[in-house]
């Protein structure tokens, strides 16, 4: 899976992880895709909200060590 660019946001709690992911967002073009690793359990489900409401698409996501992976695809 080919991203732009690679947010750590490990570490982070709600809702760090969505505003970090959004300012990222906001520096890709329409169609790239962005990875995130985090470790906030909640991201998964906050993430994947936060994508679809904003028309992006969560093309895959891992779980490695405790890290949670996402690829989101820019709407």
């Amino acid at each position: 899976m080919d991203s732009v660019k690679v947010l750590d946001a490990k570490g982070l709690a709600c809702p760090m992880p969505i505003v970090k992911t959004k300012k990222a967002m906001d520096q890709i073009n329409s169609d790239e895709i962005l990875e995130i690793h985090a470790t906030d359990k909640g991201a998964k489900s906050d993430l994947t909200a936060w994508a679809k409401s904003d028309g992006h698409e969560i093309v895959k996501s891992t779980e490695e060590d405790d890290v949670l992976k996402f690829w989101i695809k820019k709407g």
